[in-house]
Protein backbone atom coordinates (compact mmCIF):
# COMPACT_ATOMS: atom_id res chain seq x y z
CA UNK A 1 0.00 0.00 0.00
CA UNK A 2 0.97 3.11 -0.79
CA UNK A 3 -0.36 6.46 1.38
CA UNK A 4 -0.41 9.86 -0.18
CA UNK A 5 -2.86 12.96 -0.57
CA UNK A 6 -4.86 13.69 -3.62
CA UNK A 7 -6.59 16.74 -3.86
CA UNK A 8 -7.01 17.12 -0.27
CA UNK A 9 -8.23 13.61 0.40
CA UNK A 10 -5.76 10.74 2.19
CA UNK A 11 -5.86 7.55 -0.02
CA UNK A 12 -4.06 4.33 0.34
CA UNK A 13 -3.10 2.72 -3.08
CA UNK A 14 -2.89 -1.04 -3.63
CA UNK A 15 -0.13 -0.95 -6.71
CA UNK A 16 3.19 -1.74 -7.40
CA UNK A 17 5.66 0.94 -6.33
CA UNK A 18 7.02 1.53 -10.15
CA UNK A 19 3.30 1.68 -11.15
CA UNK A 20 3.14 5.23 -13.01
CA UNK A 21 1.28 7.67 -11.11
CA UNK A 22 -0.58 8.40 -14.51
CA UNK A 23 -2.64 5.18 -14.69
CA UNK A 24 -2.65 5.34 -10.56
CA UNK A 25 -4.90 8.81 -10.74
CA UNK A 26 -6.57 7.27 -14.01
CA UNK A 27 -7.60 3.64 -13.33
CA UNK A 28 -7.60 3.39 -10.00
CA UNK A 29 -8.88 6.78 -8.35
CA UNK A 30 -11.52 7.44 -11.47
CA UNK A 31 -9.89 10.98 -12.07
CA UNK A 32 -9.64 11.39 -15.89
CA UNK A 33 -8.98 15.27 -15.89
CA UNK A 34 -5.26 14.03 -16.35
CA UNK A 35 -4.43 12.70 -19.88
CA UNK A 36 -2.30 10.40 -21.58
CA UNK A 37 -0.20 11.69 -24.28
CA UNK A 38 3.25 10.68 -24.75
CA UNK A 39 4.47 8.23 -21.85
CA UNK A 40 8.05 9.99 -21.88
CA UNK A 41 7.21 12.81 -20.39
CA UNK A 42 7.14 15.41 -23.76
CA UNK A 43 3.86 16.27 -24.67
CA UNK A 44 2.92 17.54 -20.99
CA UNK A 45 -0.58 16.13 -21.11
CA UNK A 46 -0.33 14.62 -17.65
CA UNK A 47 1.04 17.31 -15.64
CA UNK A 48 -0.11 17.26 -11.85
CA UNK A 49 1.06 19.17 -9.20
CA UNK A 50 2.94 17.12 -6.41
CA UNK A 51 3.89 19.25 -3.42
CA UNK A 52 3.14 22.28 -5.85
CA UNK A 53 5.40 21.57 -8.50
CA UNK A 54 4.61 20.62 -11.59
CA UNK A 55 5.29 16.74 -12.36
CA UNK A 56 4.66 14.84 -15.81
CA UNK A 57 2.74 11.88 -13.68
CA UNK A 58 3.14 9.34 -17.00
CA UNK A 59 7.04 9.19 -15.43
CA UNK A 60 6.10 9.87 -11.98
CA UNK A 61 6.35 6.25 -9.96
CA UNK A 62 3.44 5.39 -6.57
CA UNK A 63 6.48 5.44 -5.08
CA UNK A 64 7.87 8.65 -5.42
CA UNK A 65 4.79 10.17 -4.03
CA UNK A 66 4.06 8.91 -1.09
CA UNK A 67 3.76 10.83 1.84
CA UNK A 68 3.47 13.87 -0.54
CA UNK A 69 0.66 15.91 -2.04
CA UNK A 70 -0.55 15.44 -5.36
CA UNK A 71 -3.33 18.08 -7.21
CA UNK A 72 -4.85 17.32 -10.47
CA UNK A 73 -6.78 19.34 -12.57
CA UNK A 74 -10.16 17.94 -10.56
CA UNK A 75 -8.36 19.50 -7.30
CA UNK A 76 -7.51 22.91 -8.74
CA UNK A 77 -10.44 24.00 -8.11
CA UNK A 78 -14.04 22.47 -7.41
CA UNK A 79 -16.15 24.07 -9.52
CA UNK A 80 -13.69 25.20 -12.44
CA UNK A 81 -13.75 28.77 -10.53
CA UNK A 82 -10.22 29.22 -10.71
CA UNK A 83 -8.35 32.43 -12.35
CA UNK A 84 -7.18 30.01 -15.43
CA UNK A 85 -9.61 27.96 -15.62
CA UNK A 86 -12.52 30.93 -16.78
CA UNK A 87 -9.23 32.68 -18.62
CA UNK A 88 -9.16 30.05 -20.96
CA UNK A 89 -13.00 29.61 -21.36
CA UNK A 90 -12.84 33.82 -21.57
CA UNK A 91 -9.94 33.08 -24.65
CA UNK A 92 -11.55 30.69 -26.07
CA UNK A 93 -8.40 28.37 -25.39
CA UNK A 94 -9.73 24.87 -25.99
CA UNK A 95 -10.21 23.53 -29.37
CA UNK A 96 -9.95 20.20 -29.03
CA UNK A 97 -9.14 20.38 -25.41
CA UNK A 98 -6.96 17.25 -24.59
CA UNK A 99 -4.13 18.94 -23.53
CA UNK A 100 -5.74 21.47 -21.77
CA UNK A 101 -5.63 20.04 -18.24
CA UNK A 102 -2.02 19.54 -18.26
CA UNK A 103 -1.19 23.18 -19.66
CA UNK A 104 -3.35 24.63 -17.01
CA UNK A 105 -2.27 22.80 -14.53
CA UNK A 106 1.24 23.63 -15.83
CA UNK A 107 0.19 27.49 -15.89
CA UNK A 108 -0.65 27.30 -12.03
CA UNK A 109 2.64 26.42 -10.89
CA UNK A 110 3.82 29.53 -12.77
CA UNK A 111 0.88 31.82 -11.27
CA UNK A 112 1.95 30.23 -8.30
CA UNK A 113 5.43 31.17 -8.07
CA UNK A 114 5.04 34.14 -10.22
CA UNK A 115 1.55 36.09 -10.43
CA UNK A 116 2.41 38.78 -13.02
CA UNK A 117 4.66 36.75 -15.34
CA UNK A 118 6.05 38.75 -18.54
CA UNK A 119 5.26 36.87 -22.02
CA UNK A 120 8.71 35.66 -22.04
CA UNK A 121 8.36 34.16 -18.28
CA UNK A 122 5.13 32.13 -19.67
CA UNK A 123 6.87 31.26 -23.05
CA UNK A 124 9.77 29.77 -21.25
CA UNK A 125 7.55 27.95 -18.27
CA UNK A 126 4.66 26.59 -21.01
CA UNK A 127 7.88 25.48 -23.22
CA UNK A 128 7.31 21.56 -23.53
CA UNK A 129 3.61 21.62 -22.92
CA UNK A 130 2.23 20.61 -26.38
CA UNK A 131 -0.62 21.30 -28.01
CA UNK A 132 -1.82 20.01 -31.06
CA UNK A 133 -4.03 21.62 -32.24
CA UNK A 134 -1.96 25.24 -31.77
CA UNK A 135 -3.58 27.53 -29.92
CA UNK A 136 -0.27 28.83 -28.09
CA UNK A 137 -1.34 32.50 -28.80
CA UNK A 138 -5.11 31.95 -27.10
CA UNK A 139 -2.79 29.50 -23.89
CA UNK A 140 -0.51 32.62 -23.47
CA UNK A 141 -3.39 35.43 -23.95
CA UNK A 142 -5.08 33.03 -21.15
CA UNK A 143 -2.55 32.74 -18.68
CA UNK A 144 -1.67 36.73 -18.76
CA UNK A 145 -5.63 37.31 -18.07
CA UNK A 146 -5.63 35.00 -15.46
CA UNK A 147 -1.95 36.66 -13.95
CA UNK A 148 -4.30 40.12 -14.28
CA UNK A 149 -8.16 39.14 -12.61
CA UNK A 150 -6.63 36.19 -10.66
Amino acid sequence: MTAFNINGRAVDIAAGPETPLLWVIREHLKLTGTKYGCGIARCGACTVHVDGEPFRSCVTWLEDVEGRAVTTIEGLSPNAGHPLQKAWIAEQVPQCGYCQSGQIMQAAALLERTPVPTREQIITHMDGNICRCGTYVRIIAAIERASREG
